[in-house]
């Protein structure tokens, strides 16, 4: 759609005036891992943070379809700002019904000002929360928590029997937020602890764990195909510039066979994603199998570019100094996020 290239469009230049690789690896070493500075120039020029928060919350009133555009855009630079869990935090509020918390949060997000993390998976995994909620004080640890050093407040789903739905302010007593090293630097994970801290309950429908699980593959899958495509950008770039007996690298038949190969998984890559991505706007019954086949097909498809791109970079690609490494660990890190493939597979039988 032309709207949507216009959207893409529209992202890569504010990005690419946020001062690139260069601005984004200084990114990564700041306080919270993220590139605060960008983020709210999306969110104020371009309004990403706004785009999935309905009208009468002084949002863009758009769908998934649009934020996907987004993360896949964001994807291929790698771009360290919070859209995918402030996209997931929007889901959450807006899937409860609940007018209250919704006309409070939702109109603070979308000026991309407040950051909200979901706070979601256990020591196992995103299958069983790992903070429980008595009497609405929660307690215990959430793991893998997304942009969680950089978020004002948190979304806390809570067990442990049926799932419950909690709002915490990020310096509410009793919350301690730790960093985690991660194998990807572009993506900042951390622990949340909860010791007895106070929260406000938000009504959470049945299902909430299933129906942000298929959201996220979903908008994942996005981000890997961006991803992908910035690997083989990369890798076009360099074996053009690069000679080798007098000769561009990409001129021998081997390496344009190679490239031809990745370029074609991109774009099934990018055909699996945005039929997940349709699914879930619409309602489709059949979403969350087919956001599912999205992570299986796109963590495997990103992992494999990624490594042929290492490959093709020959050995200046395994190091620090060069951004190709960056797209392989996020390869390898994506595959796990949310659940393993191995999971997902799981769900579809």
């Amino acid at each position: 759609m032309d709207e949507h290239s216009a959207l893409a469009d529209a992202v890569r230049d504010v990005v690419r005036r946020g001062g690139g690789p260069a601005a984004m690896r200084a990114a990564l070493t700041s306080e919270h891992r993220y590139h605060a500075e960008l983020w709210q120039t999306l969110s104020g020029d371009v309004g990403v943070a706004a785009l999935s928060v309905p009208e009468h919350y002084d949002g863009a009133g758009a769908t998934s379809r649009e934020s996907a555009v987004v993360i896949e855009t964001l994807g291929e630079t790698l771009t360290p700002v919070p859209l995918l869990t402030t996209v997931l935090a929007i889901d959450a509020l807006l899937a409860t019904g609940d007018p209250a918390s919704c006309a409070r949060l939702l109109p603070l997000v979308a000026t991309g000002e407040h950051i909200i993390a979901l706070c979601w998976a256990g020591v196992s995994g995103w299958d069983a929360p790992g903070v429980t909620a008595e009497a609405g004080l929660l307690s215990g640890a959430a793991e893998y928590v997304i942009d969680g050093e950089s978020a004002d407040s948190f979304l806390v789903l809570a067990g442990p029997d049926r799932v419950t739905l909690h709002h915490v302010d990020a310096d509410a007593p009793g919350v301690t937020v730790t960093g985690l090293p991660v194998l990807d630097p572009t993506r900042p994970l951390a622990r949340v602890h909860f010791d007895q801290t106070p929260s406000e309950t938000i009504p959470a429908p049945t299902g909430l764990s299933d129906r942000l699980r298929t959201l996220a593959w979903a908008l994942l899958s996005a981000e890997q195909t961006g991803g992908a495509a910035g690997a083989l950008a990369l890798t076009v770039e360099h074996t053009t510039a690069r000679t080798q007996f007098g000769r561009p690298l990409a001129s021998f038949q081997a390496l344009k066979h190679t490239m031809a190969d990745m370029y074609v998984l991109v774009e099934t890559m990018r055909s699996m994603s945005a039929a997940a991505v349709a699914a879930v706007a619409d309602d489709d019954p059949d979403a969350a199998a087919l956001a599912a086949a999205a992570h299986v097909y796109c963590s495997e498809g990103f992992v494999t570019v990624s490594g042929q791109a290492i490959q093709l970079h020959g050995g200046i690609g395994i190091t620090a100094e060069h951004d190709i490494g960056l797209f392989f660990k996020r390869a390898q890190a994506d595959a796990q996020l949310f659940g393993s493939p191995r999971r997902a597979l799981s769900g579809i039988s």
